[in-house]
């Protein structure tokens, strides 16, 4: 490019402007096609500059434990601190969400539908979680009040809470009032909350009522055993109650009022990792596993496998 030009070059951009730019990438683009570019692109890849927020969601649906556990070490200690978000499904154990509290100062969202984890290990590390503003904790069957009480005295600027479950899922449980009265009791500036489905009394969303007076939108679809007075309701004036008679099952659609546009809030990505895709691109058919191992072990400074040619 000739010095006279108005135009700068891409790979002279500030590794900030690039992880912005990135960030509109995919999960697969931003590991595997942007590391071949050329080396500042590569560094920016491999520093906090893209991993401020993750969200792997889509992809972790369907992955293996010990996949989704070593894709989530390598971005979060990319992320060098800096992490303000952070969306994977199905934590394979508490372990892997110490580690997540562990590199947590900066966490303002935090995403973790169908996971693993237990009442102690949340006890035990709640504290670490005290900038977290947005908790999903759907479709975690092994934690219940304890979790829920830690996280509201230590999450003191919690405004939205996600605390949903399938139907058939907490059919062996007699009541789960223990966790709407966490809630009441630790979480007064909830704005938003979704407790879809699980066994709680009228009682005990009375109490979430009267303790968390911010409340704007509250979703008890699927509590059939709520039964709020028309009177007792209109109290609360900016409040808007859903259900508990109108329950649409699914995985996206549990809510139509939610802040964003779908149930989980997710910032879903525009496309998943296909491993057909992953298979094409390594001349010997490694497998997810053994791309993830070329990250850790800085496949982009040689050929890695790919047919592109080298960068200048």
């Amino acid at each position: 490019m000739e010095e006279d030009s108005e135009f700068r070059r891409w790979d002279e951009l500030i590794p900030d402007a690039l992880g912005l730019i990135f960030r509109n990438l995919t999960l697969q683009e931003t590991l595997t096609v942007i590391p071949r570019v050329c080396k500042s692109w590569g560094r920016a890849v491999s520093g906090p500059y893209c991993w401020q927020e993750i969200d792997i969601a889509e992809w972790s649906k369907f992955r293996p434990p010990e996949t989704v556990t070593r894709m989530l070490q390598m971005l979060v200690i990319r992320s060098s601190g800096s992490l303000r978000k952070l969306c994977v499904a199905g934590l394979p154990n508490d372990q892997t969400f110490s580690f997540i509290a562990d590199h947590a100062k900066s966490l303002r969202t935090l995403q973790l539908p169908r996971s693993e984890i237990s009442d102690s290990i949340v006890e035990q590390v709640a504290a670490r979680l005290s900038s977290v503003t947005f908790l999903d904790v759907s479709y975690c069957k092994t934690i219940g009040g304890p979790a829920l009480e830690a996280f509201g005295k230590h999450c003191r600027h919690l405004r939205k809470l996600q605390r949903c479950m399938y139907g058939w899922e907490v059919l062996d449980k007699v009541s789960q009032d223990d966790e709407a009265l966490a809630i009441a009791a630790t979480m007064p500036k909830l704005k938003h909350l979704e407790i879809l489905c699980l066994h709680v009394s009228t009682e005990a969303v009375r109490q979430i009522l009267l303790n968390c007076p911010e409340l704007q939108l509250l979703d008890v679809r699927g509590c059939y055993s709520v039964k709020l007075d028309e009177k007792f309701v209109k109290k609360f004036s900016g409040l808007k109650l859903v259900g508990p008679g109108s329950y649409n099952v699914g995985w996206d659609d549990c809510s139509d009022y939610s802040v964003s546009s779908g149930y989980l809030a997710w910032d879903v990505m525009d496309d998943d990792f296909d491993e057909e895709m992953l298979d094409e691109a390594w001349e010997d058919d490694l497998s997810m596993e053994d791309v993830e191992m070329r990250f850790y072990d800085g496949f982009y400074l040689d050929n890695g496998g790919f047919d592109w040619p080298l960068s200048p």
